[in-house]
């Protein structure tokens, strides 16, 4: 497989698990949300799940970026 193609594979793998993490990280931010309207305090473990979400996704966007630069370069 030429070069080209693994990094457009590795592109559509990235894009895909941005969007895995983002559902993932949704459905915490929903518990987050409902507390807030409730005037309830948010369950710890909803705002570290929240937290740990925005992280992967971030490292994973930056990573999608680098990919996207490394094609763009060939």
């Amino acid at each position: 497989m030429s070069k080209k193609s693994e990094i457009k594979k590795a592109i559509a793998e990235s894009e895909r698990e941005i969007e895995e993490l983002e559902k993932k990280r949704t459905r915490s931010q929903s518990a987050l949300l409902e507390a807030l309207v409730n005037n309830e305090k948010p369950q710890k473990s909803d705002v570290e799940y929240f937290k740990v979400f925005t992280q992967l996704i971030a490292v994973e966007r930056d990573n999608l970026r680098k990919l996207r630069e490394e094609l763009k370069n060939l």
